[in-house]
């Protein structure tokens, strides 16, 4: 390993430390960018490139590189938008004479609708967890709280007991950069996550031979905490089992939810806070969903349609 390489990695860690200490991001989310940073060090490493040094025009090579080694568009940007980020941080710290990717254009995308769920998709995916076993009630109980809340799967997978609160009906989601929102829950979820805590997730705790209990709110058969990983296993485990399209992830659910509350004539900002966007642009992709849907029924309603 060149003395370069080990700069560049050592900085980068620092970076990575950064982000994980002072912005709060997920370890999934400093995993991505680990990964993206650490493929840029192997190419500079072999195409003979000073990562501290080189200008904008010389790391457009790296794009280039992605392109001809078939990375999908969003994929590149993903690693465009990665060392932008990193290069302004290095500047920041006197690192680098400039942020040499801040003017490097990413690659030009179509923009595609995400996959949804509609609710008989849902309620077919939730028949399939059989409620006579304590996995199965907490299957229910987390994909109901998935719908009832749009919460991605890291917020769900981060939940403790004293996150819901049956009573209120509400759940506490700590979103990316640990922002806090309060999303409320429909009778159905607190049904299930109720019966779940009472009934099931005692059995599973206690199946936890050694250790600190579990603090999860979703506990393995082993009286573990379930990861994020763990419980999207789970939940494509179901979509197999219904017989759905077993491209659904639980995202799909959570495109889902904020889908049918525009579609329920719920307000943009509304949306977005209950989805913990930090971007109305991000949350306006929807909109677009349910003026789909619009079309559609009128399409099978209007007596000239």
């Amino acid at each position: 390993m060149s003395d370069l390489t080990e700069r560049w990695e050592k900085l980068t860690g620092d970076y990575l430390d950064w982000l994980a200490k002072v912005r709060n991001l997920s370890p999934h989310t400093v995993r991505a960018y680990a990964c993206d940073l650490e493929s840029f060090g192997r190419w500079c490493e072999l195409a003979g490139v000073n990562p501290l040094e080189s200008n904008a025009r010389r790391l457009k090579g790296y794009l280039v590189y992605l392109v001809k080694a078939g990375y999908a568009d969003k994929t590149i940007n993903r690693h465009l938008s990665a060392l932008r980020k990193v290069y302004e941080w290095l500047e920041r710290h006197g690192e680098v004479p400039s942020a040499a990717f801040s003017g490097v254009p990413g690659r030009k995308q179509k923009r595609g609708l995400p996959r949804t769920m509609n609710d008989d998709e849902v309620n077919q995916l939730i028949s399939v967890c059989d409620d006579s076993t304590s996995d199965g009630l907490r299957d229910a109980a987390f994909i109901e709280t998935l719908y009832a809340t749009g919460a991605r799967i890291s917020e769900v997978a981060a939940l403790v007991l004293d996150d819901v609160d049956t009573t209120e009906g509400q759940v506490c989601l700590f979103g990316k950069g640990s922002k806090e929102r309060i999303v409320p829950l429909y009778d159905r979820a607190i049904l299930s996550i109720a019966r779940y805590v009472s009934r099931a997730r005692p059995e599973l705790v206690a199946k936890k031979k050694a250790g600190p209990p579990a603090k999860a709110l979703f506990v393995s058969t082993r009286g573990n905490d379930m990861s994020a990983d763990a419980l999207r296993a789970r939940f494509e485990r179901h979509v197999r089992e219904a017989g759905l399209d077993v491209a659904l992830s639980p995202h799909a659910v959570r495109h889902t939810y904020a889908t049918e509350l525009l579609g329920g004539g719920a307000d943009l900002k509304t949306v977005q806070e209950l989805l913990g966007h930090e971007s109305m642009a991000t949350t306006q992709i929807y909109t677009h969903l349910s003026v789909d849907r619009l079309k559609d029924a009128t399409r099978l309603a209007h007596p000239r349609a």
